[in-house]
């Protein structure tokens, strides 16, 4: 006999492309979230609920980033290309991924970010987990991103808030 108070919970498969996007292009201070402009995710892991990971269809508009060049104190993430190609900032290097490409980014590895330099939208999944106590290094901004109650704070280097300085 099926469990009831489960299957009530579950969402019926959808077309991710079908899913809502956010409706706000980045959660980062103003600042730093009008760099985001052009770049739409649909949260699908948030769509069916789900809490361990979190996994976006994530669009770039040509000349649009994916986020700030960041690295995770103790969160994996990873992305596959599924349609487009896109310049993949790694450390110092820049690296043009295809459609079928894939790379993954380990807590405390090369700071990354994802910008589209093609004249076509860009379409990516991208993955990664939801570890409490995960920060989010931004080398080359005043930025640093703390993961507290399951969400996102943002100060500046010197543990100072953002606020109405933004």
């Amino acid at each position: 006999m099926p469990n009831t108070s489960t299957e009530n919970k579950l969402k019926q498969p959808i077309a991710a492309s079908q899913i809502p996007a956010r409706l706000t292009p980045s959660n980062y201070p103003s600042i730093f979230a009008v760099q985001m402009v052009g770049r739409k995710k649909h949260a699908l892991g948030d769509y069916f609920g789900l809490n361990n990971f979190g996994v976006n269809l994530t669009e770039l508009e040509p000349g649009a980033r994916s986020s700030l060049v960041h690295y995770h104190t103790r969160q994996d993430e990873f992305i596959y290309v599924l349609e487009g190609s896109v310049s993949l900032i790694l450390g110092d290097n820049e690296i043009v991924l295809h459609a079928g490409m894939c790379c993954g980014f380990p807590a405390m590895g090369a700071a990354h970010s994802l910008i589209n330099h093609s004249d076509k939208i860009v379409r990516y999944l991208e993955i990664g987990d939801r570890t409490e106590g995960d920060e989010g290094i931004y080398p080359q901004d005043d930025l640093q991103a703390l993961r507290v109650d399951g969400r996102w704070q943002f100060v500046h280097k010197d543990g100072r808030p953002y606020g109405n300085d933004v």
